[in-house]
């Protein structure tokens, strides 16, 4: 009895010391990729690695070598659209981009899944197919966390240009302009962006939310 209980106690030892072995590797190797990407200017690292960590889980077999942020807990005259190149390890694109009308003024503080909110959602999204339409060429975006973002595509949530969401427009009121939930981006960096991004890269959008941390299975 006295040595099944010892093989029983040497069997759980090993099994956490490898778990947490496991796990300081991946975070020593988040760490370092963080550090290669020269990002700690640009986005914060518990956000890096929640976005990262999800990135690795969906595993997008399209077009996976993209990997979009979108922080939304900066306010909107700061850049906060960024496309990392997970290949290459280096960031690709970085500007600004305009949150719902119903989200926020200057600062993004309310997010919503539901049909005709005209709030931001939250989560990981993959990019689809690109269009023509209200808003010129267009990029389609399916949420992938039921109650959370689901309805993007029943929405049309969609990434386009706006001429609101150029600089000049901070000059003019002091924050970007909004759309009706759309993660608009400039005009002259729109269809480069969607081109880079779209067919099945994933895009992480961060808020300051945090039942979204609790809620979401990919973090």
């Amino acid at each position: 009895m006295k040595k099944n209980f010892i093989i029983l106690i040497t069997i759980i030892t090993f099994v956490v010391s490898a778990t947490s072995m496991a796990v300081d590797d991946y975070q020593g190797t988040t760490k370092n990729l963080y550090r290669k990407m020269k990002l700690s200017n640009k986005i914060n690292y518990q956000l890096f690695e929640n976005a990262l960590t999800g990135y690795e889980k969906i595993n997008s077999k399209t077009n996976g070598n993209f990997l979009t942020i979108i922080d939304f807990s900066k306010p909107s005259t700061e850049k906060r659209f960024y496309v990392l190149d997970m290949k290459r390890e280096k960031v690709f694109y970085e500007t600004y981009v305009s949150h719902g009308v119903n989200t926020g003024n200057l600062n993004a503080t309310k997010f919503s899944n539901r049909v005709s909110s005209r709030q931001s959602s939250l989560g990981f999204f993959l990019t689809s197919e690109t269009y023509f339409g209200s808003k010129g060429y267009s990029l389609r975006l399916d949420g992938l966390e039921p109650g959370i973002n689901s309805n993007a595509r029943k929405r049309a949530i969609v990434i386009h240009g706006a001429d609101y969401a150029n600089p000049d427009f901070i000059k003019k009121t002091g924050r970007l302009g909004r759309s009706w939930g759309c993660p608009a981006l400039p005009l002259g960096l729109n269809k480069e962006i969607i081109d880079t991004i779209k067919n099945g890269s994933v895009i992480f959008v961060n808020g300051n939310d945090l039942s979204y941390v609790q809620k979401s299975k990919y973090i």
